[in-house]
Parts: structure tokens; sequence; C-alpha cells
């Protein structure tokens, strides 16, 4: 009786909290994150003030994405046959690492660009586990039940900590330097770490999921799985060519809006913002929400914002349109995960969910050092990222195009 009064008691929209293990890996990750975004904005200022090129900006995302694209596919394999908590343990304890590692170098001045190149790349090979492992841990932590409730809340506190991680890292990095930045990103993955340790999970999830099936199962379960298939190919899409105005802000900040280091946290914080109330409109969804409508609303408006954030020129209206392609994108890519993953199987889930992180965190890099290396030849940021953000536009309109029952699930 007591545990069913708490549940009705408890908001819709918090009730995945219900579960003692998630109610950890919330507020750990809240921390965590918000490190994560702290040294984003302060590692891409960094690279801005050691080169001065957008090429390199690009090259350094590119760098941490190239491992996730070599590397996810056969993680996900690992995860759905390995402790994904224990992963979880190995994969935030090397990050902590690197992070401080960097933090050293740039406190005493030794800092150089291939530094910055190789740690982005160590760390690449470090999310290309963490990411579908993550993805595919949150069932073991609140069940079917509370999985889309759940998705939604991991999606807020990501997007909370990139409201408040760029804004304070913007005054840290304007007033004492990119290093402090990293040094809190570092210390922050103790609260992650000692989240996963508090956990208790069942004999079951702590022995893993020991089953025969191999990657070659995955992929022929997506090919073979139309719906599957079209929501990869729209996440790809929007990753490739939407997502590339992301390591190019700091040209944003410092070139077309001329607002500084402190400007690009505001720029980066507005963007999370916007995802941050996408990511609780999603939370308060009934299971009979239109999640197909609004998913193909989101990601047609998302390149439009784009496009005119690229012409903005004054501060307010560049805010409120990164804003809105912070709702956009992140419209997109929750639900595109929880429909994922109301469709696919468990013992499929971290093979799928490898591939979606794939699409998400290996083109998204990959679209920005292309953009970078043709914006530093023609020599305009602006307008690179506005023709990207119509090719990938036009090919969201044609995945809705050919797959047109997306709409009604």
């Amino acid at each position: 009786m007591r545990s069913t009064q708490t549940l009705s008691s408890r908001p819709a929209m918090f009730r995945a909290l219900r579960h003692r293990n998630y109610r950890l890996f919330f507020f750990g990750q809240l921390i965590s994150l918000t490190g994560t975004w702290m040294q984003s904005v302060a590692q891409g200022w960094l690279v801005l003030r050691l080169t001065d090129s957008p090429f390199l900006l690009g090259l350094v995302a590119a760098a941490n994405s190239l491992p996730v694209l070599f590397l996810t596919l056969f993680a996900g394999t690992v995860a759905d046959r390995f402790p994904k908590r224990y992963i979880l343990l190995v994969t935030q304890s090397v990050a902590m690492v690197l992070a401080a590692t960097l933090a050293g170098l740039t406190l005493t001045g030794m800092v150089h660009i291939s530094h910055v190149l190789i740690l982005a790349f160590l760390l690449g090979c470090v999310n290309a586990f963490d990411a579908p492992t993550r993805q595919a841990f949150t069932v073991e932590m609140v069940g079917r039940e509370d999985l889309l409730n759940a998705i939604a809340l991991n999606s807020s506190i990501f997007n909370g900590a990139r409201t408040m991680g760029p804004a304070v890292a913007g005054i840290v990095v304007a007033w004492i330097g990119e290093g402090p930045a990293f040094l809190f990103n570092a210390l922050s993955f103790g609260a992650v770490l000692a989240s996963l340790s508090l956990m208790r999970l069942d004999a079951r999830q702590a022995n893993g999921v020991q089953r025969g099936n191999m990657l070659r199962t995955g992929l022929h379960y997506i090919a073979t799985e139309p719906s599957v298939r079209a929501l990869l190919l729209r996440a790809g899409a929007v990753s490739f060519f939407c997502f590339v105005h992301i390591p190019l802000l700091p040209v944003f900040a410092r070139d077309i809006l001329q607002i500084g280091a402190a400007g690009l946290g505001w720029l980066s914080a507005a963007s999370g913002f916007g995802s941050l109330v996408a990511a609780l409109t999603l939370a308060q969804l009934r299971d009979d929400a239109p999640r197909g409508k609004l998913l193909t609303t989101a990601s047609l408006l998302y390149a439009p914002l784009l496009i005119g954030f690229t012409q903005a020129r004054t501060v307010p209206l560049a805010l409120l349109l990164i804003g809105l392609c912070g709702w956009a994108g992140v419209t997109t890519m929750a639900l595109t995960n929880t429909l994922i993953q109301l469709i696919v199987p468990d013992d499929l889930r971290g093979r799928v969910m490898s591939v979606f992180t794939l699409s998400l965190m290996g083109l998204s890099p990959l679209g920005g050092m292309l953009a970078g290396s043709i914006a530093e030849l023609v020599g305009s940021v602006p307008l690179v990222v506005a023709g990207s953000a119509l090719i990938g536009w036009l090919l969201v309109l044609s995945v809705e195009w050919q797959a047109p029952h997306l709409r009604r699930m």
C-alpha cells in the first residue's frame, strides 16, 4: 500500500525516480555532465586560442568521433554480454583520468594542440563503450514500465547540465582560463562513480546477459525492421548535416557576434535551455501522445531554425534561435531514442543502441570537421553551416516521404 501511495503521489514527470538505482544515477549524472559541458566549451575556446583555425576546431571534434565510428558497434555487443554497471565504472574512471591530464597540461602552460587531439581521441574510445552501455543500462534501473519517462529524464539532466555547464565555463574561461574548467570536470566524475558503486542490482543484472548473438544479428535486425531503419537514417541525416554548428560555435561567438568567451558560454547555455525545455516536455507525454507527429515537426523545423541562426547578427536573436535549435534537436533525438527502444527486443538493445550512438556521436563531429574544412577554404562559416543544414533538411524530407508510417507511431 505504501509503495502504491508513493507512486500515485509522485508527479508523473518524475515517476522513474521512484527507483533507488535510478535516483542515484540521476543525481550522479547531473553533477558529472555539468563538468563534461564545462570541458566541452573550454576545450573549444582553448583550440581556437591556440590555433585560430576553424578546421582544427572541427578536427578535434572528429578526433573524438573516430573511435565512436570504429568501436561503437563492437561496444554494443560488449554491452549485451557483460555487466553494464562494471563497464560504466571502467569508462567513467578512465574519462576522469583524461580530464585530469588535460587540466594538468593547461594549468602548467604545457598544453599543445597535439595534446588536445590525442586526449580527444582517447576520450572518444571511452565514449564508444560508455554511450551504448549507458543507453541500454536504463531499462535495468527502471524496468520497461518507466523506461520512456527515464529516457526523457536522462535527456533532461543532459541538457540541464548543458545549460548550466557552458554558462559557468564561459565565465571561468573569461576570468581565469580553461584549466580550472577541465579540473572541475575531472573532480565531477566522483559523483557518478559513487552512484554506480552504491547501486543494488539483482543477480541477472549483476552477471550480465550471456548470449551468443553477435554483431551480425543486430545489423540484420536493423536491416529488416523498416521502422528502426528509417528512424536511424533520419537521426544520421540530422546529426551529420544539422549538428555541424556545434564545434564551430566559438567562431560565431568571437568573429560573427563578437561576444567573446563568456558569450560562447551563453550561446551554449541558450541551446541547452531549449534542449532542457524539450526534455521536460517529453517527460510529461502520455503513452497515447502523437510522438510520431511531434518527431516529424521537430526534425523538419531544425534546419530552418539553424539557417536563421547563421544569419542572425544581434545577440538576443541569436540566443533565441539557438535555443529553438536546441529544442528541435533534442525533441528529434529523444523521440527517436524512445521509439527505437519501444520496438527493439531486450536482448538486442545494446547492439541497436550502439548504431543510434554511432548516428548521434560518430557522424556529428565528422560533419563539423567537413564544414570547418570547407569554411576555411571559402572563408564563411555561416554560409557553410546554412548550406549543410539545407542538405540535411532535404534528406529528412526524403525519409518522411519514404516512411510516412512513422508519423503514426
